[in-house]
């Protein structure tokens, strides 16, 4: 192995090692119901804060942290049935929207007269509205944001997330909702994709066929959403030629995916399931990476008051979703 290229292979070998670790810990007891992101940003975090950062093998994790980054966005992309979504309609689209950006302008009201940290703010927000960790890792090139926030934010989302999803399926029996009915709240109101397939399992087929769907019109508004972002960030910087926002080039490569996935190649759900477990690993290291740069010293100071408005953001988010479905 040439030497200069010791520290790339090492550096992803490390994350690797760290996401498969993640991998087979979320397989524990409660800790499954988090999943492995949570998981293996955590003990990135504890790593970080026991024995500091592995400066020899930086390029490898940053590497992992943004080139592997964006190749996990692609390959979301083919869990996009961009088909399903303009079936159902614009209404299921106009409801999605509505979260959006009801979960974006309630956390950032929130950060303002809080005075919370405004970037964990924006990154939470926007996981809330779209797709949890996914929508998160997409923005934050556009932001501009520290890593450290993006590794933060990922895993507060991914882990209040969990404990709502749980809670739904808790009070499910109790709720005087049908299948199709429970299953779009709990598409249109929780954070990530897996919170959605979880809670809305228990509602059979029906139930979870429509709280994906629901998803997956969040996901959808993806695109559109950090294209308004790329403007606005150029509208505040304007005046600053030599800070201009790059195009992230990375989400036409999720749209080119969705495409392909919906009209073009007709995939075996093996595959599916395949390209799946590859992209939560891909992602699963690109998060061990984000999470290296997080130091636990300062983050209870920067991120105790986003975690208690993501909290109430996300109960008035229930709330009144349940009202329009």
């Amino acid at each position: 192995m040439n030497f200069s290229s010791r520290p790339l292979v090492f550096g992803m070998g490390f994350t690797a090692l760290m996401a498969g670790i993640g991998f087979l810990v979320a397989e524990l007891p409660v800790l499954n119901k988090t999943g492995p992101l949570a998981v293996a940003i955590l003990l990135a975090v504890l790593y970080r804060h026991f024995f500091d950062y592995p400066e020899s093998i930086r390029t490898g994790i940053q590497f992992s942290a943004k080139k592997l980054l964006r190749l996990a966005i692609i390959l979301f992309g083919l869990k996009l049935n961009m088909n399903l979504i303009l079936n159902e309609g614009i209404p299921l689209l106009l409801r999605d929207l509505f979260v959006i950006i009801l979960a974006i302008g309630v956390m950032m009201f929130l950060a303002r007269l809080f005075h919370a940290d405004s970037s964990l703010s924006i990154l939470l927000g926007i996981g809330t509205g779209v797709c949890g960790a996914s929508a998160i890792a997409a923005v934050s090139p556009i932001l501009k944001v520290k890593e450290e926030d993006t590794a933060i934010s990922a895993g507060l989302i991914s882990i209040v997330g969990t404990l709502f999803a749980v809670f739904y399926t808790a009070i499910r029996p109790l709720l005087p909702l049908d299948a199709e009915a429970y299953g779009m709240w709990a598409g249109i109101s929780l954070h990530e994709v897996a919170h959605v397939a979880l809670a809305g399992a228990p509602a059979g087929e029906a139930g979870l066929g429509m709280a994906l769907l629901s998803k997956l019109g969040r996901v959808f508004l993806l695109v559109p959403l950090s294209l308004l972002l790329i403007w606005v960030m150029n509208r505040v910087k304007q005046e600053d030629t030599t800070n201009q926002i790059a195009f992230p080039w990375f989400l036409l490569g999720f749209i080119g995916m969705s495409l392909l996935g919906s009209y073009v190649i007709d995939l075996p759900e093996a595959v599916l399931e395949t390209t799946s477990t590859v992209t939560s690993f891909l992602l699963t290291m690109a998060m061990v990476g984000l999470g290296l740069s997080v130091s636990l010293r300062e983050l209870k100071q920067r991120a105790l008051k986003p975690l208690i408005l993501l909290f109430v953001t996300s109960i008035l988010l229930s709330f009144v979703t349940y009202w329009i479905v």
